[in-house]
C-alpha cells in the first residue's frame, strides 16, 4: 500500500508541476466491491466491501484516481483514469509464489508437460469467472483514450466477456500441449465469485480489443518458451 501510494502520488504531482499536457492513470478492477453486481459499472465504486485479500492495493488505486480528479478540479490538470481488467501477455510474472492465475497456469502446465505428470492440481472449484485482456490491447486502449477521451470520470477497459477458471485452465492446457488431467482442489479458496467489467463507455467511444483470449494465450506461451530461464526467476 505504501509503495503504491508513494509512487502514484509523486508521479501525478510531478506530472502536474512539470506541465504534462495529458496524464493517464491506470487503476485496477480490484477497486470494485467483492460482490458488485455484474457486469461491473463504473458507478459501483465504493458501494460495498472490497475483496479482503487485496483491499490495501485497491485502496491505493482508489486514492490515485481520486487524486487525479482532485488535481483536475483544483489545478485544471488534464488527467484521465482507466480501470483495466485482469491483464496478461509477454513479460508477465511467472513466479509461482506471486504470479496471477493465467501466467501461473502456463508455467505449471509447461513444467507438468516437461516432467510427464499425469495430472495437475488447480486451486479452487474452477467455477469463479474472470475476464482477461492482453497487454497489447491495453496499450492500444491507452493511446485511444489519450486521443479520444477527456473527463474526470474514470472508465473501464476490458473485453466484456468472461470465462470460468476451469475453462481458462483447459485453454492453457491446450495451448501448452499438456495431455494430463486437471484436478480442482475445492479445499482451496476461490476468491471473488465473478469479476466482469461493463465496458459500454469505452465501446461507445469506438474502442474494441483485437486479440482473442485463445490467440493471446498462445502468443504468451510462445514468449514463455523463448524466455523460460528469465521467466522462471
Amino acid at each position: 500500500m505504501r509503495d503504491n501510494l508513494l509512487i502514484q502520488d509523486n508521479v501525478i504531482d510531478a506530472a502536474h508541476r512539470s506541465g504534462v499536457g495529458k496524464f493517464v492513470f491506470l487503476g485496477s478492477s480490484c477497486i470494485y466491491p467483492k460482490f458488485a453486481p455484474q457486469p461491473i459499472k463504473e458507478e459501483y465504486l465504493l458501494t460495498g466491501p472490497l475483496e479482503a485479500t487485496n483491499e490495501w492495493y485497491a485502496v491505493a488505486k482508489i486514492a490515485g484516481l481520486k487524486m487525479c480528479q482532485a488535481y483536475r478540479i483544483e489545478f485544471g490538470f488534464n488527467a484521465i483514469s482507466l480501470m483495466p481488467t485482469n491483464l496478461y501477455g509477454p513479460g508477465d510474472n511467472f513466479n509461482l509464489f506471486s504470479a496471477h492465475v493465467l501466467p501461473a497456469l502456463i508455467r505449471r502446465c509447461h513444467e507438468a508437460k516437461e516432467r510427464g505428470d499425469q495430472h495437475l492440481t488447480v486451486w479452487g472449484t474452477g467455477t469463479p469467472r474472470r475476464e482477461f485482456l492482453h497487454v497489447d490491447d491495453l496499450a492500444d486502449a491507452v493511446v485511444f483514450a489519450l486521443e479520444n477521451y477527456d473527463s474526470d470520470q474514470f472508465i473501464n477497459v476490458g473485453c466484456g466477456e468472461d470465462i470460468t477458471i476451469r475453462e481458462l485452465a483447459e485453454l492453457v492446457r491446450s495451448a501448452v500441449g499438456y495431455n494430463g488431467h486437471l484436478i480442482f482442489d475445492s479445499t482451496k479458496p476461490d476468491g471473488t465469485p465473478r469479476k466482469l467489467l461493463d465496458v459500454s463507455r469505452i465501446s461507445a467511444l469506438g474502442w474494441r480489443p483485437r486479440i482473442t483470449l485463445k490467440m493471446g494465450i498462445e502468443r504468451t506461451y510462445a514468449w514463455y518458451r523463448e524466455n523460460v530461464a528469465e521467466a522462471r526467476l
